[in-house]
């Protein structure tokens, strides 16, 4: 057996045995008491966690507080941006979730009291108290990192990271293009939300130029100087998009000195880049419900105990998904997931008296490349000097030169592995 099946090998026994560990009921915090956990973040953190902990001990009262009353998966919009998919695939309700006894609460935070342990909403209602909590606000954007990147080009030239409206709008700007018209892409640095993203998002676009529009080129310019898993995205645009996509690194000019809305100029140290259509992800931190808690640190982000997912700031709330500080593992639905499998095991051992059980977490990532070719990284990771690392050997990349069946099987995959999470988180 070769070192990277036997680590395919041990990463499947590893998320089958993190997907067990809330399967059994823990006991309940006293005779006759009904703790209440609040979990903010509707996503695949959030509302992952709160099933979880439903599962964990059926007599935790759990209300989840989400922004609407469906919610848009980033995981595959890439496809839908691209005419690949239609992106209402995107869309999933909460049915489900209040099905199992959750209170599914549609508002917004507007005022955390860590000390009195109560929250505040925006619909007026009376605040709710909460024996714990736990945040799994996602992330916001940072605007004004350069001159000219404001509310408006925002607007006009989408990150595409959180609804469906954006994803739509790039979708027809891409549409509407004349062929020989330039698409650039702008990406951030590090930490970001799902670090191959933007490079999935310059492939298939590439793939729906390459079809319907040849004259046209995708440009992403790179506030770094590598970016994940780049050997098999570059393979990938040298077998698949030949001439399609330029991707321009830091010490090339790829980071972004200003931009101009009214023209869809982005400017570079280096160059002027004219776009037909532009998607800028800028940097970012910690989602809002973040700073009203007082859990993110200066970094703008959250400092988490890597046993609980406790805060390490405010006593009594728990930080998951894309805002925690996690040490090596990524920013990624998959990741939010094992995090909240993780933090309501945590829970409910401490509402019950117990010490939680140290956890070993798992992360997969695929990208797509086209409709039929996919890459991917999957990761193990473990507690080790108070934060996580990754298992020995690191993740798993696809492997480099691989035949167009492995590229296939991952796409395959990949389409799965969507379903599949959606279907446990959401459905």
């Amino acid at each position: 057996m070769t070192a990277a099946r036997a680590t395919r090998r041990q990463f499947l026994k590893t998320t089958a045995a993190a997907a067990s560990v809330v399967a059994f009921p823990a006991p309940m915090l006293a005779q006759g008491a009904r703790p209440n956990v609040v979990v903010i973040g509707g996503g695949f953190g959030g509302t992952a966690c709160a099933r979880a902990l439903r599962k964990a001990d059926p007599a935790i009262a759990i209300t989840l507080i989400t922004s609407n009353d469906r919610y848009f998966a980033s995981p595959h919009s890439n496809a839908g941006i691209a005419g690949l998919t239609d992106l209402q695939q995107q869309l999933f309700s909460y049915d489900g979730v209040g099905a199992d006894g959750i209170d599914v609460k549609i508002a917004t935070a507007t005022a955390i009291d860590p000390v009195k342990k109560t929250v505040r909403f925006n619909t007026g209602s009376e605040p709710l108290h909460y024996e714990r909590m736990v945040m799994s606000p996602g992330i916001q954007l940072l605007k004004g990192f350069i001159p000219g990147y404001d509310d408006r080009a925002m607007s006009r030239m989408p990150a595409a990271y959180f609804n469906g409206g954006e994803a739509s709008q790039l979708r027809g700007e891409l549409e509407a293009m004349e062929d020989g018209g330039t698409v650039v892409i702008s990406s951030p640095v590090n930490p970001a939300r799902c670090p191959p993203a933007p490079y999935e998002r310059a492939s298939l676009i590439a793939h729906y130029l390459k079809a319907k529009k040849p004259k046209s080129k995708v440009i992403v310019l790179d506030a770094k100087e590598s970016f994940t898993m780049q050997k098999l995205f570059e393979a990938a645009w040298a077998e698949l998009y030949p001439g399609l996509i330029e991707w321009i690194g830091l010490s090339n000019g790829g980071a972004l000195s200003e931009v101009d809305v009214s023209t869809k100029t982005l400017s570079t140290d280096f160059d002027k880049y004219k776009a037909a259509v532009a998607s800028i992800i800028p940097p970012q931190k910690a989602g809002a419900a973040a700073e009203l808690a007082g859990v993110a640190d200066r970094t703008g982000w959250c400092p988490v105990d890597p046993l609980t997912f406790e805060s390490r700031l405010q006593k009594g709330i728990h930080v998951i998904g894309d805002a925690a500080i996690a040490g090596a593992m990524p920013r990624s639905a998959s990741a939010a997931q094992s995090q909240a499998r993780t933090c309501a095991g945590a829970i409910a051992a401490l509402l019950s008296g117990k010490t939680p059980a140290a956890p070993t977490l798992t992360s997969s990532c695929y990208s797509l490349i086209a409709p039929d070719y996919a890459i991917s990284q999957k990761g193990i990771y473990r507690q080790a000097d108070d934060q996580y690392v990754a298992a020995e050997g690191g993740p798993v990349l696809s492997p480099a030169n691989a035949p167009r069946s492995t590229r296939k099987t991952d796409a395959e995959q990949a389409y799965a592995w969507f379903k599949t999470i959606t279907g446990e988180v959401f459905g």
